[in-house]
Formats: structure tokens, sequence, C-alpha cells
């Protein structure tokens, strides 16, 4: 195969990974009823005037399957983290004790557990909709080859090394869904 097709093959690969990635990262910030720090990720606190990852402003442990507790590493931080996690509207109440601040997850209804669910199928949609738009633009690319004296053939061959690693990572998509899914109705 020719080096040009090889290095579209090896930057479409490169491209769903990080589309993989992303979509892990979304499946993760769904909450399943189990506390995990993850469910953090994305919201900021005011640290002296600017906004600072929760994570980078206390520590982030999860003492059971439904409570999470901050510790600030400094005091004055117990107020702003509170403030962060009501306006992230996550859905749980911070506790703070003066201390640490403490999270309890509740548990899912049957109907909320159907929605987180729905949300998940959503968030597989997009992942397979961005490795589709991954291919089309590689199987572009190479098609452009053509006016550096590529042939046909290694043309229709490099496309269909596209079509195998799309269906690789769509493939990855479905069974990051499926586990967080069962992990979502698992009571």
């Amino acid at each position: 195969m020719n080096d040009l097709i090889k290095k579209q093959l090896a930057d479409a690969q490169a491209t769903m990974d990080k589309a993989i990635a992303h979509c892990e990262a979304e499946l993760t910030k769904i909450r399943a009823g189990k506390a995990s720090a993850g469910m953090l990720d994305g919201i900021m606190v005011d640290y002296y005037g600017n906004p600072t990852p929760l994570a980078q402003v206390g520590g982030i442990t999860t003492p059971d399957a439904r409570t999470l507790i901050i510790q600030p590493w400094e005091k004055s931080l117990l107020v702003p983290i509170e403030r962060a996690i009501m306006e992230a509207n996550i859905g749980i109440n911070p506790q703070n004790d003066g201390i640490i601040i403490r999270l309890v997850v509740p548990p899912l209804t049957e109907e909320r557990r159907k929605d987180l669910v729905k949300k998940v199928k959503e968030e597989a949609e997009r992942g397979r909709i961005t490795v589709r738009n991954i291919r089309k633009d590689a199987n572009g690319k190479i098609q452009r080859l053509k006016g550096e004296g590529i042939s046909d053939d290694e043309i229709k061959t490099g496309e269909g090394e596209v079509q195998k690693i799309t269906d690789a990572y769509i493939v990855k998509v479905d069974k990051h869904a499926e586990i967080k899914e069962k992990d979502i109705m698992t009571i």
C-alpha cells in the first residue's frame, strides 16, 4: 500500500482514538447512581478570581459507593466549592461541615434510570456519527490522492481499510455504551 494512503489511515485512526476518548469522557459524566470523582469533572471553582477545575483546589475521595468527599486545600475554599457544585446543577446538594464537603448520591428511580439510558444512547450515537464523519474525511483525502499518481486499486484498498477501522471503532463506542447502560440499570 502507498505511503500517502498509510499516512491517511494513521491520521484517521488517531482522530478516531480522540473521538472514542471524548465519548468515554461524556459517558463518564452520566451518573449511574454510584459516586465517582468523574461526576465532578467540568466543575469550575472561583479560586482568587480565576475559574479553576475542582480537582485542582481539593482532594476528591469516594469512601463508599454513594458518597463523595471533597477536602479543599484551603479552608477559605469551602464556600466557593459549595457554590460551584450548586451552580453546576448535577442533582446533588453539597453538605458543608466546616472541614470537608460531603456529596451523597441519591439512589436512582426506575424512571430516572431509563432517562439516563436514553442519554447514554444519544451520546453513543454522537460518537458513532463522529467516527463516520472521520471516515468520510479520510475517504475524501484518499480520493484526492488520485492526482498524485496513485492507482484506483490502491485507492479502493485504502477506502476498504478506512471502513475496517471505522467498523472497529463503532464497535468500541457500542461496547462503552453497553457497559454504561448495564452500570445504570444495575440496582
